[in-house]
């Protein structure tokens, strides 16, 4: 998804240089002041731009243990233009697995020296500042900036979670990304909606959450949830299930269908969503043509819902996940077009 992120990037017809640093990471220069691209990526929010870390510094590297002292030394220097009074992290991402230093001894060390001399609290789980680094075999990558700035707390974006007792599948990882990516606060009341459910994942994210939960799969669910009397698991596709008369707080869709199919049925979902519901949905894409089918499924969903946010996320793969909250004017109906 690098070549859609990049294309996000040049949206606004910005000149740009980049060179591929990583499978997933790229080293961009803005031939434009940064704060006019970041004034134009505030209008059009990027899907594909997981992560942004700016490059104040260049260090070359010598494979010595000196690299690390001038490290040290340059991330001082950077120290003064972190948020001030904020609590920060030291973020590194090693883009070569033949480079020397380690992420640890990197992270402690340049901590250690900033927070000694700033008196800024270091927070690693919720920073507020980022000190950023990247390393290749012999270059390193040094900026400073807001965690709001680089669209994720995680180093990289990758905000990884540690397997739960219980986890049913790979795919909570998913739900549990994006509620902390867009701050979904679960509703208190009413039931979910899990489209798709099988083997049940999100429904064992919602139940966790207290909602029951309807989920909709003619697969079977994995044994824990049988037997949950906060679990109506009907056995039917989810297209045979709507429209329906029940209503429901909370839609959730991680069904493996085209992404514009899965934006239609959606569309048709909300019906059943009450005023201000909330929906997350996963957009799977093919490997061709997979940012004009993330954009046009967006197009499709915004006929019915206002878009909180959407991101190809860490833990989504050729997919991109959207959080939707429903309109509440009466919408006109659509007549779905054939797909392309």
């Amino acid at each position: 998804m690098l070549e859609a992120a990049i294309e996000e990037i040049r949206f606004g017809k910005f000149g740009i240089a980049v060179q591929r640093l990583a499978p997933e990471v790229a080293l961009v220069e803005l031939e434009q002041p940064l704060a006019e691209w970041q004034a134009t990526l505030a209008k059009r929010p990027a899907v594909f731009i997981r992560h942004i870390a700016p490059v104040h510094r260049e260090v070359v590297l010598e494979g010595t243990p000196d690299d690390l002292e001038r490290l040290t030394q340059v991330a001082l220097n950077l120290a003064p233009h972190l948020p001030a009074r904020k609590p920060f992290a030291v973020q590194t991402r090693l883009l070569d697995e033949h480079v020397k230093l380690t992420r640890f001894e990197i992270n402690q060390a340049l901590a250690e020296a900033v927070s000694q001399v700033s008196g800024l609290p270091l927070d690693v789980r919720n920073p507020q500042g980022v000190l950023s680094v990247a390393l290749s075999m012999d270059r390193a990558y040094l900026g400073v900036s807001s965690v709001e700035f680089n669209r994720s707390a995680w180093a990289g974006g990758a905000h990884r979670f540690a397997r739960e007792q219980g986890q049913l599948s790979r795919a909570e990882f998913k739900l549990l990304e994006a509620q902390a990516l867009f701050n979904i606060d679960w509703p208190d009341h009413g039931q979910a909606l899990d489209l798709g459910a099988a083997p049940g994942g999100w429904t064992r994210i919602l139940r966790r959450a207290g909602l029951p939960v309807v989920a909709i799969d003619p697969a079977d669910l994995h044994p824990s949830l049988r037997y949950d009397q906060g679990v109506r698991h009907l056995q039917t596709l989810a297209q045979r299930f709507l429209p329906t008369q029940e209503r429901f707080t909370v839609i959730v869709n991680d069904m493996r269908i085209d992404a514009r199919d899965s934006a239609w049925l959606m569309v048709d979902a909300a019906n059943a969503l009450t005023n201000d519901g909330l929906a997350v949905v996963t957009l799977k894409l093919p490997h061709e043509h997979s940012a004009q089918i993330a954009y046009h499924s967006l197009s499709i969903l915004r006929t019915a819902y206002w878009v909180i946010g959407a991101r190809q996320l860490f833990h989504n793969r050729s997919e991109v996940t959207a959080v939707l909250r429903k309109k509440h004017e009466k919408r006109p109906k659509v007549d779905q077009p054939p797909r392309d």
